[in-house]
C-alpha cells in the first residue's frame, strides 16, 4: 500500500483552484485509504460547516428560499436538475424542498431532457459539483432563454455554470475523488439549509453531524464489510427504495457501477414485484434502503414482502435501515446483513433525516465493495485506457453535432 499523507476528517477540504479549472484525475493509490475513503469520513463535519455557512439571513441560501417562495406564490414550477451524482442530488433536494413547501410544483428533471423542453416561467435550480457539467449548463441556459429564473448549487461562483445563474449557492469544499460522495452530500446539505430558511427553523449542524456519523460507526462499517464480501462475486445488484429513499437507491446503483465496476440497477420498491423477479436468481444481490419515516408501516410491510420473495428465489439480501425500521424487519430476511443507521428526532424533517442518514452508509458499502473486488474507486475506471477513450469518444461525437 502506498504511503499517504495524514488526513484529518474534521478539517475543511480544499476548494477549487483560482482561477477556476476542472479537477484533475485523482492521484493513484494502490490500496485504502482511497480518496473516497477520506471524503466519506469528512462528510459529517463538512455538513456541519456548510449548514453554518448557509444559515446567514442575507446569504445565497436565504435568497434561493425567497426565489422559491416567489415562484410558488405565482403558481409557477420550481425544477431541480442535474446529471449523474448531481441528478441524484437534484432528486434529493426536490424531496427536501417539496416537504418544506408542501407544494407539488417542486419537481426534478434530468438536465439533458430539461434542456430540450425548458420551462418558460418559474425557477430552475441546477446541481453541479464543479459547475462545468455541459448538460446542466445547457439546461440553465435554455431555461433562462425561455423565461425562467435560474439558480445553481455548486462549489464556487467562479465556475462556468455560475455565469448562467441568477443565484449561486456555494458549497466551497471540493470532492477529491471522482467517485463523488461529497458531490452527493453537499447539495443535500445546501437543500437542507434552504428548507430551513423556508420554514424559519434551521436543523442543527451538530445533529446532522451525529446523524451522518451513525453510518460510519464501527457496527455500521462492520456490516458494510460483511455485505460487501457477500456481494462481491455476484453478477448483478438490484437496489430498492421508496419515498425519500429513492434518490439514495439510485445513487447507490451509480456508486456500485462506477466505483466497484459491478452491474447494478434501481427499482422502486413496488415496481420490483411486478415482473422484474422473473429475471433474478441466486446470482442477483438485493439491497433495500428503508429510512423514510413517512408512511413507514406500509413501506416496511412492502419491504418485508420484497425480501421474502427474494429469499424464496435464493437471492442474497441486504438492507440499509433506520433504527425504527430495523425493529420491523425480521433478521432472517436480510441473509447477508444490514446496516442500521440512527433514527433522527422528529424535529429533523423526514426527507432530510432519510437522505442524510443513508448517505454515508451507502457510500461506505460501495467503498468496501471496491476494496473486496480489488478496485480503486477514485478514477471511476478512467485509469484504464479504453474507458477514458470511451468517455472522450462520447464527448467528441456530441461536439460533432
Amino acid at each position: 500500500m502506498d504511503a499517504t499523507p495524514a488526513f484529518d476528517p474534521t478539517a475543511p477540504l480544499a476548494g477549487p483552484p483560482d482561477p477556476w479549472a476542472s479537477s484533475d484525475t485523482p492521484s493513484a493509490r494502490t490500496g485504502p485509504p482511497f480518496h473516497m475513503t477520506e471524503m466519506i469520513a469528512a462528510e459529517p463535519y463538512l455538513a456541519e460547516r456548510l449548514l453554518a455557512r448557509l444559515a446567514a439571513p442575507g446569504g445565497a441560501a436565504a435568497a434561493l428560499a425567497r426565489a422559491i417562495t416567489d415562484a410558488l406564490e405565482a403558481g409557477s414550477p420550481v425544477v431541480i436538475t442535474g446529471c449523474g451524482t448531481s441528478e441524484h442530488g437534484a432528486l434529493a433536494v426536490a424531496e427536501i424542498l417539496r416537504e418544506a413547501t408542501g407544494s407539488h410544483l417542486v419537481t426534478s428533471a434530468q438536465a439533458f431532457e430539461l434542456a430540450q423542453e425548458p420551462p418558460s416561467s418559474g425557477l430552475v435550480v441546477g446541481i453541479s459539483h464543479e459547475g462545468a457539467t455541459g448538460a446542466t449548463n445547457a439546461a440553465l441556459g435554455a431555461s433562462r432563454a425561455a423565461g425562467a429564473s435560474t439558480a445553481l448549487i455548486t462549489v464556487t461562483r467562479r465556475s462556468p455554470g455560475a455565469a448562467l445563474a441568477d443565484i449561486v449557492v456555494e458549497t466551497e469544499e471540493l470532492d477529491q475523488s471522482w467517485c463523488h460522495t461529497v458531490g452527493y452530500v453537499s447539495p443535500i446539505v445546501a437543500g437542507t439549509a434552504v428548507a430551513g430558511h423556508l420554514a424559519g427553523s434551521a436543523v442543527a449542524g451538530a445533529l446532522v453531524r451525529e446523524l451522518m456519523a451513525s453510518g460510519l460507526s464501527a457496527a455500521a462499517t462492520g456490516s458494510a464489510e460483511a455485505i460487501a464480501r457477500a456481494l462481491a462475486g455476484i453478477d448483478h445488484v438490484l437496489v430498492l427504495g421508496s419515498g425519500a429513499d429513492r434518490p439514495a437507491g439510485r445513487e447507490l446503483v451509480l456508486k456500485i457501477e462506477e466505483g466497484a465496476w459491478l452491474p447494478a440497477a434501481y427499482r422502486d420498491l413496488e415496481t420490483f414485484l411486478h415482473g422484474h423477479l422473473a429475471a433474478t436468481d441466486v446470482s442477483t444481490g438485493l439491497v433495500v434502503i428503508a429510512t423514510d419515516r413517512r408512511g413507514r408501516a406500509a413501506r416496511v410491510a412492502r419491504v418485508r414482502g420484497a425480501l421474502a420473495a427474494a429469499r424464496v428465489i435464493g437471492m442474497p439480501t441486504a438492507a440499509i435501515v433506520s433504527a425504527d425500521a430495523d425493529a420491523l424487519v425480521p433478521g432472517e430476511l436480510t441473509s447477508v446483513g444490514r446496516i442500521v443507521v440512527a433514527e433522527a428526532p422528529v424535529t429533523v424533517p423526514a426527507a432530510v433525516a432519510a437522505l442524510l442518514s443513508s448517505a454515508t452508509a451507502l457510500q461506505t458499502l460501495t467503498e468496501r465493495l471496491a476494496r473486496v473486488r480489488g478496485i480503486n474507486p477514485d478514477p471511476i475506471h478512467r485509469d484504464i485506457d479504453r474507458y477514458r477513450l470511451a468517455a472522450d469518444a462520447a464527448d467528441a461525437a456530441d461536439a460533432a453535432d
